[in-house]
């Protein structure tokens, strides 16, 4: 059966269209989840002590957003503080004190296409343990001594010693002015003394 030209350039056309979709369909990944790869402790593993942190490692970096990891025991819940992320993994500090026996990590984390990933495991530990506490030591202090002037003294000194210098010189000033005052009247007298003894011219 002949085709007709307007029949052949539609097959080119649909043949020339597939060719270059096929390519653009395929190099679009698909968004995948986070996948936990390996934890510390292992699953179901018996260590000596509580350890003092629980981590988890993904195949790709988490989001810190929403990211949740629940350490519960015989004493509860022993998680401290909040997760930290770092490149591929997702640590949870342990409180300190806590006791043997087995312990449930439940955990939820972001992947970095939005979706959430959980899950859970367990592990024993035969003595108790878990993170150093922090405790606040207290530090002498010594009394605070009152700070010494070297140059107070020698300050002090010279001050007096103007003083008296100032107050000896005052009191010469005065002693000399009260000489001279006393002096005056015995001048006088001599002189009015001499005028009434002096010889008169006859007449």
């Amino acid at each position: 059966m002949r085709r007709s030209p307007a029949v052949r350039l539609v097959l080119a056309a649909l043949v020339v269209v597939g060719a270059l979709g096929a390519p653009a369909v395929t190099a679009t990944p698909a968004s995948a989840h986070d996948v936990l790869i390996s934890t510390a402790p292992a699953a179901n593993a018996t260590v000596a002590t509580v350890p003092a942190e629980v981590t988890l490692t993904f195949d790709e970096p988490a989001v810190a957003v929403g990211a949740t990891i629940r350490v519960s025991g015989p004493a509860g819940d022993v998680q401290s503080g909040t997760p930290r992320l770092v490149d591929r993994s997702v640590t949870q500090d342990v409180a300190a004190g806590s006791p043997a026996g087995t312990y449930r990590v439940a955990w939820r984390v972001t992947s970095a296409d939005g979706h959430p990933v959980t899950g859970e495991y367990s592990f024993t530990a035969t003595a108790s343990g878990g993170g150093t506490s922090t405790t606040t030591v207290a530090v002498p202090t010594s009394p605070v001594e009152p700070r010494a002037f070297p140059g107070l003294p020698v300050a002090v000194a010279v001050i007096l010693l103007a003083l008296g210098v100032a107050l000896l010189v005052r009191r010469r000033a005065g002693g000399a002015r009260r000489g001279g005052a006393g002096k005056r009247p015995q001048d006088e007298g001599e002189r009015s003394k001499n005028v009434t003894n002096a010889p008169t011219a006859p007449d």
